[in-house]
């Protein structure tokens, strides 16, 4: 049985349960007719309570493997076999290579996130054709704005099951285009309805040099739609590798072609730019979170940034798997600066990094760029927890780069709303705590689960387990041997006759019969005089034998013996034949 871990949409972990034992694989639950059926346990988050689930045959795993094919990836699927497989061999060999299919693209931080493999593992939360619901609410978005026009849908671009998006014009102005986005709420949505609407509607009006200006804006009870400008020249990530913006995610990002990083003055000058808008948003209390190289639109050398409106609608954050993980990571100010160490490794070595935290970094344009990547990426740094912006900027990889840029930003929040965007804020990092939280006990378990496991931790307790049946059993011999020695003692005329334990034993007196009885009281007498006290003083029992001092003087005995004082003796030997 193959486990999923799966929090808040994301595929964080799989690990291997099988169905007879604690200790996991890949289980074949029923044969029908001559398909082999496979059973899926995944869960969500760390908690096994929010778990399921599903059957899947071989051809359900051969369809999942099609629709990945556009990620170009080699992936390890099983091949086929018609003949020789209902075989005991072949399926178990057949359940690892599944198991290892399932652990590759769960694993892999894009391929989890994309729509195929949710549907695979989790139907019923996405049964949804969100195309549809996001092309109903742009139609009725038309019937009130009949001059915007759909040219195509632009499909697969983001990652986002829920996100939509559509290349759009204005009747009386043909040649531009705009991009149309369409998403539905997240689960850290906290603002009401009313202040929800207000901000969104807000964004059209925030200026900033470093900000992608948002055309149109408005939210409802449900979703939101977001119209800006189009890029040819596409994001960040785009010119990182070398992607067409309109080509679907899984096909740009998943397999470059050529891994390469942009050169220093880029990374520079482009993080110089990226720790500016986010010291702005910070000092306006604006919550954001959400940065990535595909949410940093290019416009000629200025880096702008895009969805500043994922915050207000609770949508989870593009690195959240990584976040979940480290408890210093608590604010939303924290995760920006998490997720910018995300993006210069991706800007200085043109691929993201392996895992989190890194343990050492490849050779880098300067030596500037890997002194901020160790304030951010590694474990250290997880621990201490994440460097303010103000920080960064001081660093001397940013300090000596000069902005040409004189715009005046502008974004004028008022009073009102900015207390119900703090509200949302806490919310939002209570919210991450918990998970993290949940998250660090279910890992201290899982470490001890498995150091309890270990083969060195059970040969201890194997020589533990020994050295207590060895000082048991020399206790009981102690033991036999002082109730033997008792018992030996209770049988000479010396000794007191044998009691009760539960009771003490009554001292024996010499001479009782002499000593008359004491009257019985006269009737109505209201209390009888007490008995002559007796002359006699009993008799105390002997005591018992001292145990140890009498093995004390055995041994004592046999150290001092001597072989020396031993007589000689002399024999006679009988048992030759005689002869008479």
């Amino acid at each position: 049985m193959m486990v999923a871990v799966i929090p808040e949409g994301y595929l964080l972990d799989v690990e291997s349960e099988e169905s007879s034992s604690p200790e996991g694989g890949v289980s074949i639950s029923a044969v029908v007719g001559r398909c082999l059926e496979y059973i899926i346990r995944v869960q969500r988050g760390v908690s096994a309570e929010n778990s399921w689930q599903i059957v899947r045959r071989y051809s359900d795993f051969d369809l999942l493997n099609n629709s990945l094919q556009i990620s170009t990836l080699s992936l390890p699927l099983p091949p086929k076999k018609l003949i020789g497989n209902m075989e005991r061999e072949f399926i178990a060999e057949r359940q690892k290579g599944l198991q290892a299919y399932l652990d590759v693209i769960t694993t892999h931080h894009i391929l989890s996130n994309c729509e195929a493999v949710k549907k695979f593992l989790d139907p019923n939360s996405y049964s949804v054709n969100y195309t549809e619901i996001a092309l109903q609410h742009v139609s009725m978005f038309f019937r009130s704005e009949p001059k915007w026009e759909v040219v195509e849908p632009l499909k697969d671009i983001g990652w986002r099951i829920r996100k939509k998006y559509f290349l759009m014009k204005i009747k009386n102005q043909p040649k531009e285009r705009l991009v149309l986005s369409w998403t539905d709420l997240g689960p850290d949505k906290y603002l009401s309805d009313k202040d929800l609407q207000y901000a969104v509607k807000l964004l059209s009006s925030c200026s900033h040099p470093y900000v992608y200006k948002v055309t149109f804006a408005i939210a409802n009870e449900s979703s939101a739609l977001v119209i800006r400008p189009f890029s040819e020249k596409g994001t960040l990530k785009d010119l990182i590798y070398k992607a067409k913006p309109k080509d679907p995610f899984l096909k740009k990002y998943c397999n470059p072609k050529k891994i390469q990083g942009l050169e220093l003055q880029q990374i520079k000058t482009y993080g110089r730019q990226i720790l500016e808008v986010l010291k702005f948003l910070h000092e306006k209390g604006f919550p954001y979170g959400h940065l990535h190289s595909a949410n940093v639109m290019l416009d000629g050398d200025t880096c702008k940034l895009l969805d500043l409106e994922n915050s207000l609608l609770g949508l989870p954050s593009f690195y959240r798997s990584y976040c979940s993980q480290f408890r210093k990571i608590n604010t939303l100010e924290g995760v920006d600066v998490h997720c910018f160490g995300h993006l210069l490794f991706e800007m200085t070595y043109g691929r993201p990094p392996d895992t989190i935290p890194v343990e050492s970094f490849p050779p880098a344009p300067s030596v500037f760029v890997v002194s901020v990547l160790e304030s951010i990426l590694t474990c250290e740094a997880m621990k201490n927890g994440m460097p303010t912006v103000s920080r960064l900027l001081q660093m001397p990889l940013f300090s000596d780069v000069l902005l040409t840029n004189s715009e005046k930003p502008q974004f004028k929040i008022p009073t009102k709303l900015k207390e119900a965007l703090k509200t949302s804020k806490e919310c939002i990092e209570k919210r991450l705590t918990e998970e993290q939280k949940l998250f660090h006990q279910h890992r201290r378990l899982t470490r001890a689960q498995s150091h309890h496991g270990s083969e060195e931790e059970k040969k201890k307790r194997k020589i533990l387990a020994r050295k207590k049946s060895k000082r048991s059993a020399y206790e009981s011999g102690e033991e036999h041997s002082a109730k033997y020695s008792n018992s030996n003692n209770s049988g000479s005329g010396t000794s007191s006759p044998l009691t009760s334990p539960s009771s003490p034993t009554p001292p024996s007196t010499a001479g009782a019969s002499s000593i008359p009885p004491a009257p019985p009281p006269p009737p109505l007498s209201p209390a009888a005089p007490p008995p002559p006290p007796s002359t006699e003083v009993p008799m105390q029992p002997s005591p018992r034998p001292d145990v140890s001092a009498s093995r004390g003087a055995l041994l004592s005995s046999i150290q001092n013996f001597q072989k020396g004082t031993l007589k000689k003796t002399q024999t006679c030997d009988y048992s030759a034949p005689r002869i008479s």
